[in-house]
């Protein structure tokens, strides 16, 4: 199998300088040869003595129609490269891209300029899903001065639970740990999460489960028990609405709860329950686990639905 690494992100993200910037590293160096499939031209252009420390080659396919199967295994041939980085077009639905059959994906990583950032997601959102839904990393550049970095960063994780997402700034990496700017206050005695709130704790925990375990929470979900679930276990989420009106995701955590048993599939229900930090299989290791210390049928709310917009 030959390994991919794919470079999304619309034009001016910061593609070519992310590739630029790892061939140039001790870490990403090989004996064979680099072809790098670039797919749109930009302002920042590949330096030719990189390429030749490198063993890197550039070849150009500025059309959708010609980022073809054939097309890209006459590129392999003309090489025989040891290993290939495509930097993909973000005006292209990735949903659509198709590469020869021996070809892996190794990595996937999408740029995005923060400072564009918003116009995207307003304007464009479907093609910027395709770009970071199996992306295992997405870099923000040009942070500086962006104030609603945890906003992004909860857009993003929406659609892309697992993906590591950085922001970089002229200084180098920027931490994004807001802990005030949450909207809940993490000194109650009993934590309520509304719409909003349930939303922000459900992808803030996935990072930051420091900041719950021990505290209680209040909350309206919907019921979900999954086939094959333990017994005494069930998982109370919130449907959400991750890109566009056609791609919902359910959002839950496993809730250990006596009577379980007695609830059933899309009852609503408020739950008072305790986070902690154990192993659950679904996982593929730890993760927040809630304890209900009660859970009362309720209606649904007037907005079921809630969304990260």
């Amino acid at each position: 199998m030959k390994p991919v690494y794919m470079i999304n992100g619309f034009l001016e993200s910061g593609k070519t300088e992310f590739i630029t910037y790892t061939l140039a590293q001790p870490y990403f160096r090989i004996k064979g040869k680099t072809l790098i499939i670039a797919c749109e031209e930009g302002e920042v252009e590949y330096d030719s003595e990189l390429l030749r420390k490198s063993n890197s080659v550039v070849e150009w396919i500025d059309s959708k129609e010609d980022f073809n199967t054939n097309n890209l295994v006459e590129l392999e041939k003309k090489h025989k490269p040891e290993r290939i980085i495509v930097e993909y077009n973000g005006m292209w639905n990735f949903k659509e891209m198709k590469l020869p059959w021996h070809w892996k994906i190794e990595q996937q990583i999408t740029t995005i300029d923060a400072t564009t950032f918003p116009m995207y997601y307003t304007n464009m959102r479907s093609l910027l899903a395709e770009m970071i839904r199996k992306s295992e990393m997405i870099i923000f550049n040009r942070c500086d001065g962006i104030e609603e970095l945890n906003v992004y960063k909860r857009n993003i994780k929406a659609v892309n639970s697992a993906a590591d997402v950085i922001f970089e700034g002229s200084e180098g990496e920027i931490d994004e740990i807001f802990e005030e700017d949450l909207p809940y206050d993490l000194n109650q005695e009993i934590i309520d999460l509304d719409n909003e709130g349930y939303g922000i704790w459900y992808l803030d925990s996935m990072d930051h489960l420091e900041r719950y375990v021990g505290k209680t929470l209040r909350f309206k979900a919907m019921v979900l028990i999954p086939d094959g679930f333990p017994k005494g276990y069930f998982v109370p989420g919130r449907m959400a609405m991750t890109c566009c009106a056609d791609d919902m995701a359910f959002l839950g955590y496993a809730c250990e709860y006596a009577d379980a048993d007695k609830l059933a599939n899309k009852d609503w229900v408020e739950v008072t329950a305790s986070v902690s930090k154990e192993y659950w299989a679904d996982y593929k290791g730890e993760g927040p686990v809630l304890h209900a210390s009660k859970v009362e049928k309720t209606k649904a709310p007037k907005e079921e639905i809630i969304s990260f917009t």
